[in-house]
């Protein structure tokens, strides 16, 4: 089945269509003055013959305290007044939380109580955690996505305060209306002595970077998966009920993730 890119920006937040598997790639753009600390991330979707199609770019602001990715659907203006911003990624002081946001107003930013369907909505919140080896080994992460109605589409979440964050009602285990994903627990391999995930030929060199995304009810299904196939390149595929924005901001977390130096 084809999938349809055409409208950019209603595609990027569009969960994928059921029983398909979105196959995408990122590369990693580290020319420039900034060496490699600012690169520009590239999201593109794979077609068969090789061919690609470009969905979404990032990059990191440079004069922020903590790490802030603006998202775009213009792969040329990353500019977060620009017409194609179309969301951003942030993580807390510490660099393990991160919530991805869509375009719209923070209500932190507002003084009138604006009408709530221009508030910015939360698309995910993503958690690192240190495993029990310290660094050495697979790190942990839990992914809080919006749950879907019974008509398939993402519950709107738009928080007007801290406590009704996705975050905070995963931390308070108020998970009514949020769908709470983790990472596949890689299994070791002695022939290779590394942990290992099964792929299925989508990725090639070995990362700790390297993740699959379940839920704890159905392990084999795989929400998404991310991994490396070359020095700046990496595959990142995603199913229902992710969106390319949720998946490519997931994968830009684990590139900023303090916890991902092992």
């Amino acid at each position: 089945p084809l999938i349809d890119v055409d409208d950019l920006e209603e595609f990027a937040i569009r969960p994928a269509p059921q029983g398909v598997t979105v196959k995408c790639r990122i590369t990693r753009d580290k020319k420039g003055m900034d060496r490699g600390m600012y690169p520009t991330y590239y999201l593109h979707l794979e077609r068969e013959h090789g061919k690609k199609v470009f969905l979404l770019a990032g990059r990191k602001r440079k004069k922020s305290k903590t790490s802030n990715y603006l998202i775009s659907i213009d792969p040329t203006d990353l500019s977060r007044g620009g017409e194609s911003f179309i969301g951003k990624l942030r993580s807390n002081l510490m660099g393990t939380k991160f919530t991805v946001y869509d375009n719209g107003v923070n209500p932190m930013k507002t003084t009138s109580s604006l009408e709530a369907s221009i508030l910015r909505q939360e698309l995910a919140a993503i958690c690192y955690e240190t495993n029990v080896l310290g660094f050495k080994g697979p790190r942990k992460m839990s992914v809080i996505i919006p749950g879907m109605s019974m008509d398939h589409e993402r519950v709107s979440i738009r928080p007007r305060n801290e406590h009704e964050t996705l975050l905070a009602r995963w931390q308070n285990k108020n998970t009514e209306s949020v769908i709470e994903l983790h990472n596949k627990t890689p299994v070791w391999n002695d022939d290779t002595q590394s942990y290992v995930l099964n792929f299925h030929g989508r990725v090639t060199q070995a990362s700790v970077k390297n993740f699959q995304i379940i839920h704890d009810n159905d392990p084999d299904y795989i929400v998404m998966q991310f991994g490396r196939v070359a020095e700046d390149v990496f595959t990142m595929d995603y199913n229902y009920p992710m969106c390319a924005l949720q998946a490519f901001a997931i994968a830009l977390s684990s590139f900023d993730s303090k916890l991902a130096c092992e």
